[in-house]
């Protein structure tokens, strides 16, 4: 199965997604910016911005428009590792099981990886720090603390293993740049604007690139310069592992 074709479908679609789910947001808000019809402010002596109530919700629309395309992220990102542990029966998460608890699903395959096919992880063009952060803001959206907002902010534990958050605003990034981060007085928030999905969808796809070699090379030892075989049905779609939980 050619598994890095699937996670690139998935990748590309992905992108696609945010661009179509959230073009009706974004306008909205610079329409309301703009005072443009059918946000034209009229007059009022009262101190609110008009149109205050649509802007918010359009924002936090677009907040979770984010959130939801780096989930997907996220659970790609598994399927893919998931699919290659199956293929070459490494039961990564049975024989690491520890690691996995401790350091999650990057930590714990970066463990079983780096010793049952003998991988140098210095050697990955990719961030590991962005892309173990698309897990944790996966955990996250999908495991909020409270019903009474929509807003995610993240978790201590996670900003002790990283402390200047990937997904931030632009507010909060500022004040980490600063050196005035750690004086927040509530949680950052997760956020996840266009160009740090795109950039976190890259590094998932160079991480994914450079596995799929050693990999290959690992269930074909002896066909080092063969392309791997394509699939052709939806039989290997079936096959693929379809769990993402946390």
């Amino acid at each position: 199965m050619d598994v890095l074709y699937f996670l690139k479908e998935r990748t590309r679609l992905i992108r696609q997604y945010y661009e179509q789910a959230a073009k009706p947001f974004s306008e909205t808000i610079r329409k309301i910016e703009a005072e443009e019809e059918p946000f034209v402010p009229p007059y009022s002596e009262d101190p609110e911005p008009a149109f205050l109530t649509e802007w918010i919700e359009a924002n936090e629309l677009l907040e979770v428009t984010g959130r939801s395309c780096v989930s997907m992220l996220s659970a790609s990102l598994q399927l893919y590792l998931n699919a290659w542990d199956r293929i070459l029966g490494l039961q990564c998460k049975a024989q690491f099981k520890t690691d996995f608890k401790r350091d999650g699903l990057i930590g714990g395959y970066r463990q079983c990886l780096a010793t049952r096919l003998v991988l140098d992880w210095k050697d990955c063009p990719a961030d590991l720090a962005i892309i173990e952060q698309v897990v944790l803001a996966r955990n996250r959206d999908q495991h909020p603390d409270s019903i009474t907002t929509l807003r995610v902010t993240h978790a201590d534990q996670d900003r002790a293993r990283h402390p200047r958050p990937f997904f931030l605003n632009d507010k909060e990034a500022e004040l980490y740049d600063n050196g005035d981060g750690a004086g927040l007085w509530m949680s950052p928030s997760l956020h996840v604007p266009r160009e740090k999905l795109m950039e976190a969808i890259s590094n998932v796809e160079s991480l994914c690139e450079w596995l799929e070699e050693k990999m290959f090379d690992a269930n074909y030892p002896a066909s080092h310069d063969s392309a791997p075989p394509t699939v052709d049905s939806a039989q290997d779609l079936r096959t693929t592992p379809g769990n993402a939980s946390t």
